[in-house]
């Protein structure tokens, strides 16, 4: 019975120990080039972007974090701008200056952290965002230093038809057609901001910005709206493709390589 008594004891000190402590919540910005990862998201046997970060960041700090990111990014996929949460102990990691450095040096060559930011403790790099910006590069000549990071389209493209089809996402919430079939999602509903073709260089790319995306989204637009452009449907095809609410209905999905989240935008107040 006093061993017990003893055991509950101990266990009740421990947790006034643990609920003492007191946790600092931080935002780290990366970049990443996500052509040797499955995705960003944890996955069992698999190398993602989210378990280099976790290794890197409880190597370097001495103690176990797991880092909560801004989205899931699919196989492939890259970013030059991404965002994660996570907690510590340490309360001053914002004012290391070589903290970033060390991180760096840990990781790989294709995944660079750019900064360390303290915010409020109920802010989430993913919930609190206000908008995100993907872009889609597509390579008009054949390009040997970019195949990993953009998708070659052989043939004419009409800018202009393109740009008819990206006008019509402003006009329109519901995205079903544009996403994954057998998604998880609550609701396929999106507000896009702004969306449009431009020619630079040898490069057409596509830029476009919305509070929310589904998975496979900007993929499936892309893949839709290079239809448009070599005239196989016109705008207002692409339009009706869009009410219809139906995958199938769509284009093909156009390769990852090619995509980049390139913004997040949150608001200021949560950074401390």
């Amino acid at each position: 019975m006093l061993r017990d008594q003893t055991g509950i004891i101990c266990l009740m000190a421990i947790f006034a120990e643990i609920s003492m402590k007191i946790f600092t919540r931080y935002f780290i910005s990366l970049s990443f080039k996500g052509t040797s990862y499955h995705g960003w998201q944890l996955q069992p046997g698999s190398l993602t972007v989210q378990k280099m970060l976790n290794d890197a960041i409880s190597t370097i700090l001495g103690e176990k974090i797991s880092v909560t990111g801004a989205g899931r990014t699919d196989a492939g996929v890259h970013a030059s701008f991404f965002c994660a949460h996570f907690d510590s102990l340490l309360p001053d990691l914002d004012k290391r200056k070589n903290l970033i450095f060390r991180l760096n040096r840990y990781l790989p060559p294709d995944i660079s952290v750019t900064g360390i930011r303290k915010v409020r403790p109920d802010a989430n790099a993913r919930f609190s965002a206000i908008s995100r910006t993907y872009m889609y590069r597509i390579s008009r000549a054949k390009d040997p230093f970019g195949t990993e990071t953009g998708w070659y389209v052989h043939g004419d493209l009409d800018i202009d038809a393109m740009n008819k089809a990206a006008a019509i996402l402003m006009k329109h919430n519901d995205f079903t057609s544009f996403c994954r079939l057998h998604s998880d999602n609550r609701t396929n509903n999106c507000t896009v901001f702004s969306a449009g073709w431009k020619q630079e260089g040898n490069n057409l790319v596509f830029t476009i910005r919305a509070d929310r995306f589904l998975r496979n989204m900007v993929r499936a637009i892309v893949g839709t709206m290079i239809d448009t452009g070599r005239g196989r449907i016109t705008a207002e095809d692409f339009e009706t493709i869009l009410l219809a609410r139906n995958r199938s209905s769509a284009g093909m999905s156009a390769p990852a390589k090619g995509l980049f989240l390139t913004d997040i935008e949150y608001p200021q107040e949560i950074f401390e």
